[in-house]
């Protein structure tokens, strides 16, 4: 008989000591693996959110990380708005005038100061929320120009319906599309009517509604959670209007009169502008009392149109640069003035990453690596326990003409019999679970898992069970080793 069968002899003959010691092994391998797929699904969603379409997020000054959060994965809150007037400086003279809104004093013919340096400057406006998902108010660009993904060649694509418009025939500026997730969680369909929530989920709910139009396929990105409405209807919802200083609009005007002209009269000389009158900058000051008294007026708002330059703010606008080579310029640029700050979101992204959930995954990992250790010394304590039982029987095997050094090989062999075995069983349990849990991770983070989702670090484990299996092996064939023959016999 070989000494393979020797060894498989002797587990067999204490079974059920045999299976409990191959247990521990097996569970402090399934909690690695476990471990590491953990750790392989959060890096592939850090991984997959970095790559966001635009690599720089332009906001209010303050933190970076809070800003990041706040844009990329709707966590967190604004720092504050920037004005719309330095959105506008993103974009070309021919995107400056495609804006809907009352230019105001801004000249629209013109570039941007940064136009040239940029490929696509996308506003965004947070801080509402329909129930716990983030309301996010955009322009139609967000969801038909962004690509993401590794290699940013994936676009958002819809599972049902179509894109908002900036103004349609049937819902004017209140259309919605919700993400893969949003969607689910609250129920609506096609056609469903929404009602954000004013500042955080337990606001005062506005009585206008968006009515939904598109619901998005999952696409893995902190976007499946997120509601998109019109950026004009964000706007016209009541109190989101930016409030006017009449005072120091009317001393700018006054700033900016030309020379009168002494024929013509003085009526006409002091004109206000058209936008001082506009309809929704009434309609902020005459019902004052009524917001502050919760009362929504959204359904005025709505009629007024859009509303001026002036009483407009963006949370950030996403940028993508032309080329990586101008935006280390760009983002010194902005960040020196005194109206935004620049950011750049891969970095920050992975910043976090380094900072909090490596270390939480390396402590996971020692805690794991520990357990597998412990298990080791469970085989060496079962083994070295059956030594006492066994001096007959290893007396017998000398006496027959096995040398010390064989008898010392059977030992080894019966531990990592016990230990690889032990460690395919918990790997094969661990891979299961990954297959049964892959639906609902990849609904919630868009990682795809399955049970041949190998981590190459698992590569590693099988030289280091064999590595504890022949160290915590050693001593109880040290001590058949030493077993006295005639003593035994």
């Amino acid at each position: 008989m070989s000494l393979f069968g020797i060894a498989w002899r002797s587990i067999r003959q204490r079974a059920l000591a045999s299976l409990l010691t191959a247990l521990s092994m097996g569970l402090g391998v399934m909690l690695v693996v476990a471990v590491l797929s953990i750790h392989g699904v959060v890096s592939e969603s850090f991984r997959s959110n970095a790559s966001l379409g635009y690599n720089m997020i332009v906001g209010a000054k303050g933190g970076k990380l809070q800003l990041t959060l706040n844009t990329v994965y709707y966590l967190s809150q604004p720092v504050e708005n920037i004005p719309y007037e330095y959105y506008l400086e993103f974009l070309t003279a021919e995107q400056r005038q495609r804006e809907q809104a009352d230019p105001g004093r801004i000249d629209l013919k013109r570039d941007g100061r940064f136009g040239r340096s940029v490929a696509l400057a996308i506003p965004v406006c947070l801080g509402d929320y329909v129930e716990e998902f983030r309301l996010v108010g955009t322009t139609p660009a967000f969801l038909d120009k962004l690509r993401f993904g590794p290699e940013m060649d994936r676009k958002f694509e819809f599972a049902a319906g179509r894109n908002f418009q900036h103004k349609s025939a049937e819902h004017g500026y209140f259309e919605a599309v919700l993400g893969a997730v949003a969607a689910r969680e609250l129920g609506a369909g096609l056609g469903a009517e929404l009602h954000p929530a004013h500042g955080d989920p337990e606001g005062h709910v506005h009585a206008q509604g968006f009515t939904v139009v598109g619901i998005l396929k999952r696409s893995g990105t902190p976007n499946d959670r997120a509601v998109f409405v019109n950026m004009e209807g964000f706007y016209l919802m009541a109190d989101h209007a930016k409030p006017v200083d009449e005072d120091a609009e009317h001393a700018h005007a006054h700033d900016q009169d030309p020379p009168h002209d002494h024929d013509q009269a003085p009526d006409q000389a002091h004109a206000p502008k058209p936008q001082d009158h506009d309809p929704a900058h009434d309609h902020d000051h005459d019902h004052g009392d009524d917001h502050a008294h919760g009362h929504d007026h959204g359904h005025d708002h709505a009629a007024a149109g859009p509303i001026p330059m002036n009483q407009r703010e963006v949370t950030a606008v996403l940028i993508r640069t032309v080329d990586a080579a101008v935006t280390p310029g760009l983002q010194n640029t902005i960040n020196e003035g005194r109206e935004a700050q620049a950011v750049l979101p891969v970095l920050e992204i992975y910043n976090l990453f380094e900072v909090i959930v490596r270390p939480i995954q390396t402590v996971l990992l020692v805690l794991t690596a520990m357990i597998c250790v412990v298990s080791g010394i469970s085989i060496l304590v079962s083994i070295y326990n059956s030594m006492s039982e066994r001096r007959h029987e290893i007396a017998v095997i000398r006496a027959l003409g096995a040398g010390r050094d064989t008898v010392m090989t059977i030992i080894l062999l019966e531990s990592v019999l016990l230990s690889l075995g032990g460690g395919i069983a918990g790997w094969l349990v661990a891979h299961a679970l990954n297959a049964l849990a892959g639906p609902l991770i990849a609904a919630q983070t868009g990682v795809a898992i399955g049970f041949w989702n190998i981590e190459l670090s698992e590569a590693l484990l099988i030289p280091a069970i064999l590595l504890l299996a022949v160290l915590f092996g050693f001593f109880p064939a040290l001590s058949a080793y030493r077993t006295d023959v005639g003593k035994s016999l």
